[in-house]
């Protein structure tokens, strides 16, 4: 049974990239009843009624699936940051990360405007923070956009998404690496022009020899999925430590012999981030139960 990946879902038609072929395929009437959805980036099995023609069968288990956009397996998110207009904020970067580790996708972050940058060393001291971590850290400029090759190896053989707040660079980035794409400055879209209000459809484009979403992610930066006790588990830092705190489930906060607020003191976790660990619970406290 021929095997291969949504690229694109529009008006009941799944668009399956199998190789070099795309396949215009319906969903099964099964579907409907199993109540499943088959989502872009989706692996599915389908039946091929000839070389541009036919149906998808059955879908694969998903390693994750996001909300906003619509669309599963993603590998990895590029977080794209620019260093002024907007300024850097290690806040808002946390929190695009706790989102991203909670659905087990590997982040990149892209800082972008670098030649704008004001504070150099302060920025240079975060860059080595989060590189200390283990995220990978990509730097480009806005006028010579040097670091692209970089950014562009990180996209290689990978389906990605980029997010970030508007203004920062981001349709910038996809233009440079696909020039004929033509995107509008400050609005991820696909090339079929459409306007910022009318309804958007997620496709993947081949990218650098990877596949990259064409609609930013995570446009919603509320903490709803992630409960009290899975947060410090989006830290990375956090997490490797934990094992050494004295009890068990540890929230890190006024418990004794807590491992991550030892090496919070010992300068070995920026405080920066266990203070923003710190607002983050209190935001999950207070969110409203759902019943």
């Amino acid at each position: 049974m021929p095997e291969g990946k949504i690229i694109k879902a529009l008006s009941g038609f799944y668009y399956v990239l199998d190789g070099e072929n795309i396949i215009q395929c319906r969903g099964r009437g099964l579907f409907r009843k199993q109540n499943i959805t088959p989502l872009v980036g989706d692996y599915v099995e389908y039946e091929a009624e000839n070389d541009r023609e036919g149906y998808v069968l059955s879908v694969g288990e998903r390693k994750n699936d996001l909300i906003r956009p619509p669309v599963a397996n993603i590998d990895q998110a590029v977080l794209v940051f620019s260093v002024m207009e907007p300024a850097f904020s290690t806040m808002l970067l946390d929190r695009f990360l706790v989102l991203i580790e909670s659905k087990n996708v590997e982040p990149v972050i892209c800082l972008t405007k670098m030649d704008l940058a004001e504070d150099r060393k302060g920025l240079d001291e975060y860059v080595e923070d989060y590189r200390k971590i283990g995220y990978s850290v990509v730097e480009t400029s806005s006028e010579t956009l040097d670091g692209l090759h970089l950014l562009e190896g990180h996209l290689t053989g990978k389906t990605s998404v980029f997010a970030g707040q508007s203004g920062v660079g981001k349709s910038s980035l996809l233009n440079a690496i696909r020039p004929d794409l033509a995107l509008k400055t400050d609005e991820i879209s696909s090339s079929l022009g459409r306007g910022k209000h009318t309804t958007r459809h997620v496709e993947l484009i081949p990218a650098a020899g990877g596949l990259v979403a064409d609609t930013p992610g995570f446009s919603s930066l509320d903490f709803d999925g992630i409960e009290l006790d899975e947060l410090s588990a989006c830290f990375p830092e956090m997490a490797d430590r934990s094992s050494g705190c004295k009890f068990r489930g540890c929230l890190h906060l006024n418990e004794p012999k807590c491992a991550v607020k030892q090496a919070v003191e010992k300068g070995e976790i920026p405080r920066y981030r266990y203070e923003h660990y710190l607002q983050f619970i209190e935001e999950i406290k207070e969110r409203k139960p759902r019943y």
